[in-house]
C-alpha cells in the first residue's frame, strides 16, 4: 500500500501542467526553436513523472520527480511557460546545462538531461540529504564534527580546483548551492546557473549573493559612465572562505546586516570574527578572504592546507589510548577524511535533512 500511495503522489508532465498545456503551445514551439540545445542532452518526457515541491527560489523550483522509474529532481524555471521567461533566464538556463553535460567530478551533481518545452527544466540526481544550509541549521546552534567540516570543505575545495583548471568560474558558491549526501559525509555542487568560462578582461558582471560575495565586486563610490570592476577566478576563494567559516561556527555571516551594509562590511575589509576558531584553520580563512584577490591562495594549495590540518587532526586523537584503531586512523588522513570517518560522524548523522533548498 505504501508504493501505491507513493506512485500515484507522482504526476505526468500533462498532468503536472495541464493548467497551461494546450491552449497556447503555438508559443512554446516557437521558443523551443529559438532554445538551440544538442538532441542528446534532451529527454524524453513521456518518462518523467513529477512529485512534490522540495525547493523554492526566484529563478526555479525543485521538484522530486522519476525519471525511467528512477528518483530525481527536477528543476524548472520560473515562469512554467517557456514563451514567458526572460531572456536572461534563458540564457542562464543554456549556460547551466552547457556546463552540467561536460563537467565530469565526483563532487558535482550528477546531470541526467534536459527540457525547453512545454517548460525549461533540468534533470539531475536527487541528494536526499539536501542541502549544507538546511543541515547547519537543523543542528545549530550545534557545530558539525570538526572531522566532517574539514572533509566537506575538502571535497568543495577539489571540485572547486577542478573546475578553475578548466577555466570555469562558479560566482555563486553558498551553503544553499551545496547538496549532502544521505549520510551527510559527502558534498556535491550545484546551480551553475551564474557560472562562466573565465575570460581575462570580460568578467565584470555582478553576480552571487551578497553574504558570500567577494569585496572586488562591490563598488563603494559610484562608478563613472561605462566603468566597470574586474574580477576573476579568485572570488570563488573569497566565498569559500565564508563556507568554511560557517562551517566552524554554525553562524550566520554578517548576521543582522542587511544586503548594503553586508556589500559596504566587505568592501571595507571587515570580516567574520575569528574567535575560537583553531589557529591554523584561521589562518586559512584569512588567507582565503584577503581584500586583494592576488594574495588568496589557489584551490590546490587549500587543498595541501586543509589535508595538513586534518592529518594532525588525527595526529593528535592518535595520541589518546584509548583509540583502538589510531594507526589506520593516522595513515587515512591524507585522503578525503579519517579511517575513523564514519564512526566519528554518528552524531552528524543524526541530524538528517531531507529537503532541498536553492
Amino acid at each position: 500500500m505504501a508504493e501505491e500511495h507513493e506512485e500515484h503522489s507522482f504526476k505526468t508532465i500533462g498532468t503536472a501542467f495541464s493548467w497551461f498545456i494546450g491552449d497556447d503551445d503555438s508559443e512554446d514551439l516557437g521558443s523551443e526553436c529559438a532554445l538551440k540545445i544538442e538532441p542528446s542532452l534532451l529527454i524524453d518526457l513521456r518518462c518523467l513523472k513529477i512529485g512534490e515541491v522540495i525547493g523554492e527560489g526566484s529563478y526555479s523550483i525543485v521538484y522530486e520527480g522519476l525519471y525511467d522509474y528512477q528518483p530525481v529532481a527536477v528543476k524548472i524555471i520560473q515562469p512554467s511557460r517557456t514563451s514567458a521567461i526572460s531572456t536572461r533566464n534563458k540564457e542562464r538556463f543554456l549556460r547551466e546545462v552547457a556546463l552540467l553535460a561536460i563537467v565530469n567530478h565526483e563532487n558535482v551533481i550528477q546531470f541526467i538531461g534536459a527540457a525547453i518545452a512545454p517548460t525549461l527544466m533540468i534533470i539531475t540526481e536527487l541528494m536526499r540529504g539536501g542541502s549544507l544550509q538546511k543541515y547547519l541549521w537543523s543542528i545549530r546552534p550545534e557545530t558539525p564534527e570538526l572531522k566532517l567540516s574539514l572533509s566537506l570543505a575538502l571535497d568543495l575545495s577539489r571540485v572547486m580546483a577542478y573546475l578553475h583548471s578548466n577555466g570555469v568560474v562558479h560566482r555563486d558558491l553558498k551553503p544553499s548551492n551545496l547538496l549532502l549526501t544521505e549520510d551527510k559525509q559527502r558534498i556535491k555542487l550545484a546551480d551553475f546557473g551564474l557560472a562562466r568560462e573565465e575570460i581575462s578582461g570580460e568578467m565584470t558582471t555582478e553576480a552571487g549573493t551578497y553574504r558570500w560575495m567577494a569585496p572586488e565586486l562591490f563598488s563603494i563610490d559610484p562608478l563613472p559612465v561605462g566603468g566597470r570592476k574586474f574580477y576573476d577566478h579568485k572570488a570563488d576563494v573569497y566565498s569559500f572562505s565564508i563556507i568554511l567559516w560557517e562551517l566552524m561556527t554554525n553562524k550566520t555571516p554578517f548576521k543582522g546586516r542587511n544586503n548594503i551594509m553586508v556589500a559596504y562590511a566587505a568592501a571595507k575589509n571587515i570580516r567574520p570574527s575569528l574567535e575560537g576558531i583553531p589557529e591554523d584553520i584561521a589562518r586559512l580563512l584569512q588567507s582565503c578572504w584577503a581584500e586583494d584577490p592576488k594574495i588568496r591562495p589557489e584551490f590546490t594549495k587549500v587543498i595541501d592546507s586543509l589535508r595538513n590540518i586534518l592529518q594532525t587532526f588525527c595526529l593528535q586523537e592518535s595520541s589518546v589510548p584509548v583509540m583502538a584503531d589510531t594507526e589506520e586512523d593516522v595513515e587515512g588522513a591524507s585522503d578525503t577524511s579519517c579511517s575513523e570517518r564514519e564512526r566519528e560522524h554518528n552524531k552528524a548523522r543524526r541530524h538528517g535533512n531531507s529537503s532541498f533548498c536553492l
